[in-house]
């Protein structure tokens, strides 16, 4: 449950126990990390900045010929410098051939990011880095996509990760297995607030106190945040031994973002908005193995295409405002009238007009390619989720909060609506356009989607015929239903299941992260749970599976 649903994320609930924060330190995040030992300082500028490789390296935006390689690297005495990559075919770099150089400097916080070109396709590559004075960084393994045929191809799907609440087990989880040929990342890749506010201070783990001590408003505190997130080892390991497609979410901007502001940005206080919007995007820009590009389809062989959406900064209409219509003489005719009236205003968009053009003909033309998948990334969930109506029975004895939104979603379903609409819920006339035109294709879609901190698995349907699954991640870290109540979540999960059609599985409880096998006859879906994230380990199970048949459009 995204703790914006509950209440604003600037006074954040959750119950995990916890000792008073300190901040992240870099013995404790270095602990483990083995083969990365490129220190990692703090936060990246405004404050203490170390000289060399300081965030091992990384790399994304696969295609069959080509990858993006990134590290940073800081220059002593503030000077711009170039910064070389070389690439091999062996881990020990043997053979290793030049793949390119960047001049960096402070204008973009020392990051180098590059393309290199001419490799062969599906296969896997060694990179690294070379200083100005020649010293070395640690190094990155990477792999290509497949030019053409349909052998299984497999990736690990993340989102929200709040350091604060716990280790990032589930990237080091992923990380130490041998089968996986990617890793996406759905955004929440970190969180803006400052201390005490989501986590509050008494939940924060020690140690896991991101810099800068301040909410992220500027491009430096963008750039600390990032700089924090990025000296985890896990994060590092994950980073070093997979490329990473990746979008944002609202998050590494600020809590509820569209296009025109957020929830969490009062203009009064924090300045204007398309100047925050803008530094956050820098800062994503410069820290993330991502092109500029804001949206992007990448062709896995003759098996799928995959593609990379934006739903926060761009396009994005302002989510509708449920709160003002709780707070009316009579609440339950003002539902009613935003169900019959603004709710179904077919210029509220999710993507902008220009992205959903562009999805529709790129839907197309991998339906026409004789690509048997079409993989859709959201950043929030597209399935139909209603509240319960005797939902109430789960907040016996919770906090006042969990309960006023609990109520308020019973309240919603009972004319109809969903209980979140910052997600596709708030969108029924885009939801309705982007599940005609999957149907219409008659390809084969799966949705993987984030945001909501819980696992689901739904067959969604246009004029009740099936239309395409969805496959949505549990967080990380972020808490979900489980922090709001002590309500046993099996009986939560079966409660849900049974009262929305589209909804065919979920789990309210843990966390961990995606593994999505794409093969030419199925898709097959795990849900990786770790054990626990109060404590450093990488222990998890597969907690549920689901698998989609060719030409099914539904799970079997």
């Amino acid at each position: 449950m995204k703790a914006a649903q509950t209440a604003p994320k600037r006074s954040g609930f959750a119950t995990f126990p916890g000792s008073p924060p300190v901040l992240i330190d870099r013995r404790s995040l270095l602990v483990g990390a083995g083969a990365l030992t490129a220190a990692s300082p703090l936060f990246a500028a405004g404050g203490v900045a170390e000289h060399g490789f300081t965030h091992s390296v990384a790399s994304g935006e696969p295609a069959a010929g080509s990858v993006l390689l990134w590290t940073r690297c800081v220059i002593p005495g503030g000077r711009a410098g170039e910064v070389t990559a070389e690439i091999a075919e062996q881990p020990d770099m043997s053979g290793a051939r030049p793949a390119g150089a960047q001049i960096t400097g402070p204008w973009r916080d020392y990051t180098v990011k590059l393309t290199a070109d001419g490799l062969a396709p599906d296969r896997w590559y060694w990179f690294r880095f070379v200083a100005p004075d020649g010293t070395r960084s640690p190094i990155g393994r990477t792999r290509t996509l497949p030019a053409d045929g349909t052998r299984t191809w497999r990736a690990a799907i993340f989102s929200c990760s709040n350091l604060g609440y716990g280790w990032f087990n589930a990237y080091a989880h992923a990380a130490a297995r041998d089968d996986l040929d990617c890793a996406v990342h759905l955004g929440d890749y970190f969180y803006e607030y400052s201390p005490d506010h989501y986590p509050a201070a008494k939940e924060t783990i020690p140690g896991r106190l991101p810099m800068p001590l301040a909410e992220t408003v500027h491009l430096v505190d963008y750039r600390q945040r990032f700089a924090s997130y990025r000296a985890d080892p896990d994060l590092q390991r994950l980073h070093a031994r997979l490329p990473m497609i990746a979008q944002w979410d609202d998050h590494e901007s600020a809590n509820d973002s569209w296009e025109g502001g957020a929830q969490n940005h009062d203009p009064a206080t924090e300045g204007d908005w398309n100047q925050r919007r803008a530094a956050s995007i820098q800062a994503y820009r410069e820290w993330m193995p991502v092109s500029d590009e804001p949206w992007k389809a990448y062709d896995i062989g003759a098996l799928a295409t995959l593609f990379r959406t934006e739903t926060r900064l761009l396009g994005r209409t302002q989510q509708p405002d449920l709160d003002g219509l709780f707070r009316s003489a009579d609440p339950t005719a003002a539902l009613r009238a935003f169900r019959d009236g603004a709710w179904q205003d077919p210029g509220a968009t999710m993507m902008g007009w220009q992205q959903e053009s562009w999805l529709d003909h790129a839907l197309a033309a991998s339906v026409r390619s004789g690509r048997t998948w079409q993989v859709v990334g959201f950043g929030t969930i597209m399935g139909q989720t209603d509240m319960p109506a005797d939902a109430a029975t789960w907040m016996r004895g919770s906090t006042d909060r969990g309960s006023s939104y609990v109520r308020n979603g019973i309240a919603a379903a009972a004319v109809g609506l969903p209980f979140n609409v910052d997600n596709w819920g708030g969108y029924p006339a885009a939801r309705t356009r982007f599940l005609r035109q999957a149907q219409a294709l008659g390809g084969n879609t799966v949705l993987i989607s984030g945001d909501s901190h819980n696992a689901w698995a739904y067959d969604l349907a246009h004029d009740d015929h099936a239309a395409a699954v969805e496959f949505a991640g549990h967080s990380v870290t972020s808490p979900g239903f489980e922090s709001a109540t002590s309500y046993d979540p099996k009986r939560i999960a079966a409660d849900l299941v049974r009262t929305n059609c589209e909804l065919k599985w979920c789990d309210t409880a843990r966390r961990g992260y995606m593994a999505l096998t794409l093969a030419a006859d199925a898709v097959r879906n795990d849900w990786i749970m770790v054990d626990t994230i109060l404590k450093h380990t990488p222990a998890a199970t597969i907690g549920h599976t689901a698998t989609v048949a060719r030409g099914r459009n539904v799970m079997a």
